[in-house]
């Protein structure tokens, strides 16, 4: 578990293993970070560090979460699995244990050592002061990331507001187009937590005040990308992570904290019923999304280090450095799935998905109709409701390899009997959909089928080799060396 003091030292730990590699060249932010970044990330090289950039005099980083390596780094795990053995040991979850029995661990999480954030008195994000004429957004290093875009864009910001009755705090990651030299856009989308604190306080006729960290410590920016629970506070799953308390400062002009740590921070407002058209932006759909209305958040004041870094994030067609963010989000909360669907093996969201399309689910199958309940269970559970295809498969198939998945689909499933065909919510930015954040879903049931489910036949036996024959030639196999020839014979092919 490593907790950085910042994103400065993430980055020279990052330099220090080899996974950062440093251009002197100036390049522009309009496009041409974007370029670069796209062919690295393509390569699965490192992440990035621009130390000239034509449009200001802050250096520009990306690409830092864009391998499963850098993800481990950031919150302090050797792999994504480890994540969830984390969740695992914490909630000593045990076998043949009753649901409401784990459902009651789960308030552990928020007496953890650690979880809860502190405050300090000074923070590094407030050496800088500007306010009022000096605020200009345009003297950042905000990036332009593709030719049809609407404009620049904050790819990577911690959005970080307050429910105006409760007071519960969101923390969460919005793209923001630069409009103006002290106003952007707000992409909540509906289904956003964010989006109700400000329907809340429209209700009200009261702004909603907001502040944006740019770029604080890699686990607060993970977090800020977690699809938490309302009454999770972000900043908490971030002290869990890292083992250690998120420090925050309290804003100079808004009622709301952010981590001491950060590089840059807006403060300001969002005026009730004030809307403006945003768009169109390259997104991680691999299309650009249409422009649309959203709220328009104006900064009164920014802060930030003299030595501030711009981190940024490149979206666009997959496999992009939000992949590897995803996959680290589907191991942390697998544990969580299960506790509520034990029946639950394994699940996959593959990249090609790109998070809401596919869902590859592996379940102990024990009664008919199981691939169903299941389908429409994993529905029922926060942002997977966006899925638009949950495949079912039997426990033991690897859903994480797509050669075994297509094989089953192709082998178990008879369309007219195994697909189910529903309506929901879909994902705000899904553009095949009719109607924006409403359209049509499908379960595939590819698992073993049962007499009651319909099949009338004896289902076949699977090819295997027996056991005996497979340990007798484990042992021939390495007195042959068939692995280095094998190799061979590879590197004399390439």
């Amino acid at each position: 578990m490593k907790a950085y003091k910042d994103l400065q030292e993430f980055i020279e730990t990052l330099e220090k293993k080899g996974e950062l590699l440093r251009l002197k060249e100036e390049v522009s932010v309009e496009l041409e970070i974007t370029e670069i970044t796209e062919r690295i990330v393509k390569r699965k090289g490192p992440a990035l560090y621009f130390e000239r950039v034509k449009e200001s005099k802050i250096p520009v980083v990306t690409n830092l979460f864009g391998s499963e390596e850098r993800v481990c780094l950031a919150l302090g795990v050797s792999s994504f699995d480890e994540l969830s053995q984390r969740i695992l040991d914490f909630l000593e979850v045990r076998p043949g244990e009753g649901l409401m029995h784990k459902l009651r661990l789960i308030p552990k999480l928020l007496q953890a050592k650690n979880v809860f954030p502190k405050m300090v008195d000074r923070a590094p994000c407030q050496e800088v002061v500007l306010q009022g004429k000096e605020v200009d957004l345009f003297k950042l290093p905000i990036l332009k990331c593709w030719p049809e875009d609407g404009g620049r864009y904050i790819t990577l910001p911690c959005v970080i507001t307050k429910d105006p009755e409760t007071g519960v705090r969101n923390v969460g990651m919005y793209r923001m187009q630069v409009f103006e030299k002290n106003k952007t856009g707000m992409h909540w989308q509906m289904h956003k937590v964010s989006a109700r604190h400000y329907q809340k306080a429209e209700r009200e006729g009261k702004r909603l005040p907001v502040a944006v960290a740019i770029g604080p410590d890699p686990a607060v920016i993970y977090a800020a990308t977690a699809p938490l629970p309302e009454d999770i506070d972000e900043f908490m799953l971030a002290g869990f992570l890292r083992g250690k308390p998120v420090e925050l400062v309290k804003c100079l002009t808004v009622p709301l904290e952010v981590p001491a740590d950060s590089q840059v921070v807006l403060e300001g407002y969002v005026e009730p019923y004030e809307r403006r058209i945003e768009g169109p932006f390259g997104d991680h759909t691999g299309f650009y999304t249409e422009p649309e209305p959203f709220p328009v958040f104006t900064v009164q004041t920014i802060t930030m280090r003299r030595d501030a870094i711009y981190p940024a994030t490149i979206v666009g067609k997959p496999p992009q450095e939000d992949a590897y963010l995803g996959k680290a989000t589907e191991r942390l909360f697998l544990p969580l799935i299960k506790m509520v669907l034990p029946e639950v093996v394994d699940i996959n969201l593959p990249v090609e998905g790109v998070f809401h399309n596919f869902a590859f689910v592996a379940i102990d199958k024990r009664y008919p109709g199981h691939a169903f309940k299941v389908a429409h269970a994993i529905w029922g559970l926060g942002q997977l409701m966006f899925t638009k295809f949950v495949c079912v498969f039997d426990k033991h198939v690897n859903v994480h390899d797509l050669s075994e998945v297509i094989f089953y689909l192709g082998a178990n499933v008879d369309p007219a009997r195994d697909i189910q065909i529903v309506k929901g919510p879909v994902d705000h930015l899904d553009h095949a959909v009719s109607t924006i954040g409403f359209g049509g879903k499908v379960c595939i049931d590819a698992t073993t089928k049962l007499k009651e489910e319909g099949y009338g036949r004896t289902w076949p036996k699977e090819i295997s080799m027996s056991p005996q024959v497979k340990a007798k030639i484990d042992k021939l196999w390495q007195k042959l060396k068939l692995d280095a020839l094998l190799e061979e014979y590879r590197r004399r092919k390439a």
